[in-house]
């Protein structure tokens, strides 16, 4: 049985950068990290993420969109259950709701589901502020 790849790690700022200021220390995923990351995702026929998500957030499907680097649909499957995705990607404890639930984190290796949402909710804000 081949191997599944290993969850994608999220950039972080380099220590000495960050101690001078109150930036954000992750820097999120990039567009390739983020298909990389939703290519792991088995699409479940039963997706018992979505059982861990209080909201209600039609995960399989978002990231079924992300894996085929439909931002916009992706964004837009969360948006109908959260409309604060780039907030909650970041406060929400996944690793305890979704994460956990995932048929991947039997081995430990969950997807990234807030960090997906996380991107998806970051791409949403660009592309609201190259709008104006």
């Amino acid at each position: 049985m081949a191997q599944r790849k290993k969850r994608t790690p999220m950039p972080t700022r380099d220590p000495a950068e960050r101690s001078k200021d109150f930036a954000e220390v992750a820097r999120g995923y990039t567009r390739e990290m983020a298909i990389e990351e939703a290519n792991r995702c088995l699409q479940c026929k039963t997706p018992t993420c979505e059982q861990g998500c209080p909201v209600g957030i039609n995960i399989k499907g978002f990231i079924k969109h992300l894996h085929e680097g439909n931002f916009d649909k992706a964004l837009e499957t969360i948006e109908k259950s959260n409309t604060l995705p780039a907030v909650c990607g970041r406060v929400c404890p996944q690793e305890k709701q979704c994460e956990s639930r995932c048929v991947l984190a039997k081995t430990g290796k969950p997807i990234a589901i807030g960090r997906l949402e996380r991107f998806l909710g970051d791409y949403g804000g660009k592309k609201k502020q190259e709008q104006k």
